[in-house]
């Protein structure tokens, strides 16, 4: 069994959720659905491994880059 990432919650309003996600080598965040569009904002440079019920990807990150997804896909993620 892989350890869970560890979210802390930084903002949460009616407009908008801010989540900080720390992973340790190995831990992923389990499934689920954002509720809203979101943006990841990488602190570290690598790789994610993303699930989702199409199959498995992955996502080359860059520290301080940016990416924006849309509200609803299922997915799960691992570093």
């Amino acid at each position: 069994m892989r350890p869970k990432a560890t979210p802390t919650i930084q903002i949460d309003n009616d407009r908008v959720i801010t989540t900080e996600w720390r992973f340790a080598p190995g831990a992923e965040t389990g499934w689920h659905r954002h509720e809203y569009d979101y943006i990841v904002v990488p602190l570290i440079t690598g790789k994610l491994v993303l699930e989702t019920k199409d199959g498995v990807g992955s996502a080359e990150l860059e520290a301080g880059c940016s990416y924006f997804r849309k509200v609803g896909v299922e997915h799960g993620c691992k570093c």
